[in-house]
């Protein structure tokens, strides 16, 4: 994971400045509302990225904890906090290897954070890792790409634009299909333009796995958690089939406290 995000990490608030944090964190708060046999007071993050949740979580009233591979990135959510005049403990570290000491009353990882993990030897350290991290019977919250709808709807060339204070950004992501091992590399190019002129330009891949359900289901059993349930992302009740890219999965730690 280390380096996943290079210098798109620079424009990343620019280009997500779509993204209803607020409505996704009220989406966070009805899961923990409905599975959490306790009151979650503590909350950690891992892949926080600029703290477009954590921020306003921690508004809310949690304890928390972010963390992310990318300096950038964490730079961006520290300065983001402070100028909020909020209170996040925001971190430079890999999933698969973080150590705190600490435990919490649940983890997330948003925004496919678990997808930029490709191999299957490091997806259960991660998992390990996170739920060495949790107390007993606190819930791990994550969304990831459903390979079911993945196969049947397939990547597709897509163009953004997206303007802030005088800046221009024009994306283009072209998709490559790796079906057989589960991977998708998204091949980003960006221009930067502000008054006019081309000030950036940006090449980068992204390298994405996705997922079965059944197989998450598994790889979490082995980490030391109970699948509670996988719903579409944003919708608690709802079913998951091949038509629902975008899938959450809620679980919760289980078994002796390691």
């Amino acid at each position: 994971m280390t380096g996943v995000f290079g210098r798109y990490a620079e424009y990343y608030d620019i280009l997500y400045q779509d993204k209803d944090y607020e409505k996704e964190c009220d989406f966070l708060e009805e899961i923990f509302s409905k599975y959490s046999e306790k009151h979650v007071k503590s909350i950690l993050e891992g892949g926080c990225g600029t703290g477009g949740h954590a921020i306003p979580l921690a508004k809310r009233g949690y304890r928390y904890v972010g963390f992310d591979t990318s300096e950038i990135m964490i730079e961006r959510a520290k300065e983001k906090a402070r100028s909020s005049n909020i209170d996040v403990d925001f971190q430079v570290m890999d999933l698969r290897d973080f150590q705190l000491d600490e435990k919490f009353d649940a983890s997330i990882c948003m925004f496919a954070v678990i997808d930029y993990i490709t191999e299957t030897e490091d997806v259960l350290k991660a998992l390990r890792n996170i739920r060495r991290h949790l107390k007993e019977n606190s819930l791990f919250v994550f969304d990831f790409w459903n390979g079911l709808a993945v196969l049947r709807i397939l990547p597709s060339v897509r163009v953004k634009i997206m303007e802030d204070e005088g800046i221009k950004i024009i994306r283009t992501v072209e998709p490559e299909l790796d079906a057989f091992n589960h991977i998708s590399k998204s091949h980003y190019k960006m221009i930067v333009i502000k008054n006019g002129k081309v000030i950036d330009e940006i090449e980068e891949t992204h390298v994405i796995r996705f997922y079965f359900p059944q197989e998450i289901k598994h790889y979490l059993e082995e980490a030391g958690f109970e699948l509670l349930n996988i719903c579409p992302f944003m919708d608690l009740n709802g079913k998951v089939n091949e038509n629902i890219w975008n899938i959450v999965a809620i679980a919760k730690a289980v078994g002796e406290e390691e």
